[in-house]
């Protein structure tokens, strides 16, 4: 299993590099650090768990309203003809459609908080259709490709960080970002469709994905010509939308005379016994990062990663300061965003590597976590090609984010 190799690698490479300067460079405290940091990442990911449940709750109480209600039947039969071939062995009127939109919603309104527990309830009914429960379904591994291809409209976290930090001009990656996980997106697709040979040459595949290309063309048209509505689109759109969806779930349940309280503590108590399933799985994943981050394997690896590009002849090599955000984002989006915060602190807010931070912050996918959580909390151990198929959208990702980022933001004159 892909998951396990990675995870002990962390160990051994972090061993490994405290060892050499143990020896090497005498530094004692190295691995007081690294005991320290197993701690402090334990910690970090039980907090993670707690300050999760809440979101769950709430989450998982309005899903259940909106099943009571009949809003989730009503948007499961608005995508069933797409849903039939990219996920042929979910039935129609089945309630994961209904989950995976909502994750599917969430993720493009960069609502982190919310996509998880949406994400966990999708994983948990597709699991309901799996005939083999320690084995990743065909169902499940599109749910996590396309899951972790982060395909963002709006990635309100990371502009909301970038007004916080006191960016000129936070809204200027927008663009970037929506570019960069659309291709990603799209190559997830592409990827799995071709090993469970779904047929993407589809009238009605084709009809649904122009119209997502129709719909984002349509707003960055706008956007280039009212600049001025970016931030009010950014900043207030995906949360208005977010909120009108439970307002939504709740008048149809009125409606329906269903006791809305009532359902949505039976949804808050699945969402409570959710977040202890995966708080086991969240600590293990969190503590191979920070042994391998506080060892210094991270910081060797960047100077790695420098001296090739620069041994290679590339003359601008100012991507590489922002590559601790694209490494670690696809094993912890905590991580990461405090690996871009750092970047933001060494160079500036507004400085081209911390812009780039920001796109690859934005438009990449926490992809490990990913699988150690939502395969996680169903149990499943075998998770086939996911975790190859996720890395290698991880990878794409992090490139077309770089280049994106040299062709929109402004590249600093080489020294």
């Amino acid at each position: 299993m892909l998951l396990n190799r990675i995870w002990i690698g962390f160990f051994l490479v972090a061993v490994v590099v405290g060892l050499s300067k143990l020896i090497f460079w005498q530094d004692t405290e190295i691995f007081r650090t690294m005991a320290i940091g197993l701690f402090d990442s334990a910690k970090l990911g039980f907090e993670l768990s707690i300050y999760m449940t809440g979101a769950m709750c709430m989450c998982l109480g309005f899903m259940r309203v909106g099943e009571k209600g009949g809003a989730v039947q009503m948007l499961s039969k608005a995508i069933a003809p797409l849903f039939i071939r990219m996920f042929p062995s979910i039935p129609k009127n089945h309630p994961a459609v209904g989950a995976v939109m909502m994750n599917f919603s969430a993720n493009m309104l960069g609502l982190d908080n919310a996509a998880t527990p949406f994400g966990l309830k999708a994983m948990k009914e597709l699991q309901d259709l799996n005939p083999d429960k320690d084995t990743a379904s065909d169902a499940q591994i599109m749910f996590l490709a396309l899951n972790t291809a982060g395909m963002t409209i709006i990635p309100v976290s990371v502009l909301s960080l970038l007004s916080i930090k006191g960016s000129a001009n936070p809204t200027e990656i927008f663009v970037p970002v929506l570019i960069t996980t659309f291709c990603s997106a799209l190559i997830a697709l592409f990827l799995v469709a071709i090993r469970q040979r779904i047929r993407l040459l589809d009238p009605i595949v084709i009809a649904y994905l122009g119209t997502g290309i129709a719909f984002l063309v349509g707003l960055l048209t706008l956007l280039h010509f009212y600049p001025e509505h970016t931030q009010n689109v950014a900043n207030v759109g995906g949360n208005l939308l977010l909120i009108g969806i439970f307002i939504l779930f709740i008048v149809l349940a009125m409606v329906k005379r269903v006791n809305v309280y009532e359902e949505f503590v039976e949804g808050a108590k699945e969402g409570f016994q959710v977040a202890v399933t995966i708080i086991p799985f969240l600590v293990t994943m969190l503590v191979g990062i920070g042994i391998f981050r506080d060892s210094g394997a991270m910081a060797a690896l960047i100077d790695g990663i420098r001296w090739f590009f620069l041994q290679i002849g590339l003359l601008h090599t100012e991507f590489v300061d922002a590559l601790p955000v694209g490494i670690m984002k696809p094993f912890s989006g905590g991580g990461a965003r405090g690996m871009m915060l750092q970047t933001f602190k060494d160079f500036g807010v507004d400085d081209f590597r911390s812009k780039i931070a920001a796109t690859m912050q934005g438009g990449t996918e926490t992809t490990f976590y990913v699988l150690a959580v939502y395969f996680g909390s169903v149990g499943i151990k075998k998770t086939r090609y996911a975790a190859g198929v996720g890395l290698i959208v991880d990878i794409i990702g992090i490139i077309i984010a770089i280049l994106v980022s040299y062709l929109f933001y402004q590249v600093p004159p080489l020294k």
